[in-house]
Parts: structure tokens; C-alpha cells; sequence
């Protein structure tokens, strides 16, 4: 049984944005963006799924539509493309895998969130992060240690296995 429009709507409003950059990462097509966003949103109403995690099930349906639509280029000749499904299966893990940190590192503290930045993405030194931030180099290590065991229960609590 489909859902009420106020539940899709919001459903819309809440994933919307994360299914978009899923997307734009995997295909970089705006138009294809948009279809594949809606198509999406078509079926939750649709079909009303009850999954435990509807992120996850958003995702995996968008990673679907995608590769029908990868599968589907390829057996029409006038609009064929080399499609490498391999190449496009792990942009679109690629694109998870950073809207999963993105929003793991967004539930950590800020003094937390500011050192993992420092260590891991602009790869400075412990000695490099205690000068910019302005703490001890024990503190920098110790903030990374516990940075790093929030972002495990973080991403256990958001479903990440691996």
C-alpha cells in the first residue's frame, strides 16, 4: 500500500540532498540526477518499504536504477557507450563511502572533528596540528585516539560493517 504524499514529502526533504550527491558522484549527469532521485522516491511510495534502514535502502536503490540504466545504454545501439559497470559500481561505493564519513564526522565533537581534518585529510603532523590548533602534541594524540573510537561506534550505530 502506498504511502501518504506528507510521508513521501518528507522523506524527500530529509534524503533528498544525500541521494543527490550519491548520484552526481556515480553519473555526474544532472538530468540523469534527477530522474534517478525521483524514480527513487517513486518506489518508497510505491511500494512502502519497511526497511530497518532507509537510508541504506535508498541507496541500494539508487545504485540499481543505475546500473539498469548503465545496462539498458548498452543494448541500444544508437545510444551506446562504453560502459565499464565495474568502473561505475565502485564510483558509486566511492560516493557512499564519503556521504557516510561526511555525516559520521559531522556527529563528532568539534575539537574532535577539527583534528581528525587536520591529521587525516590535510595529512600534517601531530607537532603541525598542536601549533595550528594550539594544544599540546599529547592532546592532539589523545583527541585522535578518541576521535577515531567515536567515529567506529558512530559508523556501528549508522550501519557500517566495513
Amino acid at each position: 500500500m502506498p504511502l501518504d504524499d506528507e510521508a513521501v514529502a518528507e522523506i524527500y526533504r530529509e534524503h533528498g540532498p544525500m541521494l543527490r550527491r550519491v548520484v552526481w558522484r556515480a553519473t555526474s549527469d544532472a538530468n540523469r540526477v534527477e530522474d534517478i532521485v525521483q524514480e527513487v522516491i517513486l518506489r518508497v511510495w510505491k511500494q512502502a518499504p519497511e526497511a530497518d534502514n532507509l537510508r541504506a535502502y535508498l541507496i541500494t536503490t539508487a545504485r540499481h536504477l543505475i546500473v539498469d540504466q548503465h545496462r539498458a545504454a548498452g543494448r541500444r545501439p544508437q545510444q551506446a557507450q562504453l560502459v565499464d559497470l565495474a568502473e561505475a559500481d565502485s564510483a558509486l561505493d566511492r560516493a557512499l563511502d564519503q556521504v557516510l564519513v561526511e555525516e559520521a564526522l559531522g556527529r563528532l565533537q568539534t575539537n574532535h572533528r577539527e583534528i581528525v581534518r587536520y591529521l587525516y585529510f590535510e595529512r600534517l603532523t601531530v607537532a603541525e596540528t598542536s601549533v595550528r590548533v594550539g594544544v599540546p602534541e599529547g592532546t592532539v594524540k589523545s583527541r585522535a585516539y578518541y576521535a577515531v573510537r567515536n567515529l567506529r561506534v558512530i559508523l556501528d550505530e549508522m550501519g557500517v560493517t566495513r
